[in-house]
């Protein structure tokens, strides 16, 4: 937990010092407490004197790579990681997701994108601290669990009881990647996370109650080959 005026801390693991060279210049002049590591063994040597709040790693590296450091990570604790990829791994950041990691930024990166996806992560550990309530307000939505309503900008919104179960585990996970194999498991349970025609379908559904234009979808968006992500504000 931040003390009041902390600035938040974020490890930066990298081994292209370029790459880490611009992340804490660009971090630390949006008032973030930057370290930086060259690989998962040297990040886990920085973090034995020093706790971040956020990990941001990249995926390829000597010794311990980015997923590696995800597993062993999410094992010990719920720090946020951020992971770093270049736009062929669409495998690897699947990975990754299911490995702990709760989100990822594409190189080449924008700055504005870059910050968001931090303050958002950022965001969820606070929130995540906080006791799981049967009422999720979040953006232009509220869920009522118990009572299975939705609302979205004060309008009452009908669905079936899946799509229903997928909104809600969307909307506990707001701003983040949610992988398909994550999504089936909580939705179906383990026997399906191979089975992505199921989401397809629903998501689909989903989209055409909640979007006023689903050809366009702002609040439910796909990332290519890996899972969606949920906008509570829209796009």
């Amino acid at each position: 937990m931040l003390g009041v005026g902390e600035k938040p801390k974020i490890l930066v693991v990298d081994d292209e010092p370029q790459i880490t060279r611009v992340l804490k210049t660009t971090l630390s002049s949006h008032g973030y407490a930057i370290r930086t590591a060259s690989d998962g063994d040297d990040a886990l040597q920085v973090m034995k004197s020093w706790t971040p709040d956020l990990v941001m790693t990249d995926l390829r590296m000597p010794n311990m790579n980015g997923i590696e450091l995800c597993r062993y990570l999410r094992a010990k604790s719920g720090i946020p990681i951020i992971v770093l990829s270049v736009r062929n791994e669409e495998r690897a950041k699947v990975e990754a997701l299911d490995a702990g990691a709760d989100d990822y930024v594409t190189k080449p990166f924008s700055v504005d994108e870059l910050l968001a996806r931090v303050r958002a992560a950022l965001r969820r550990v606070s929130t995540s601290q906080q006791p799981e309530s049967d009422v999720i307000e979040v953006g232009h939505f509220r869920i009522d669990t118990r009572a299975h309503r939705v609302e979205i900008k004060g309008r009452e919104m009908r669905l079936t009881p899946k799509e229903f179960d997928i909104l809600t585990y969307l909307a506990r996970h707001p701003e983040r990647v949610v992988t398909h194999r994550a999504l089936l498991a909580a939705v179906w349970g383990d026997t399906r996370t191979e089975q992505p025609e199921y989401l397809r379908v629903f998501i689909g559904h989903l989209r055409k109650k909640l979007e006023p234009d689903d050809t366009s979808p702002s609040y439910i968006t796909t990332e290519p080959w890996v899972g969606y992500r949920f906008n509570p504000e829209g796009e």
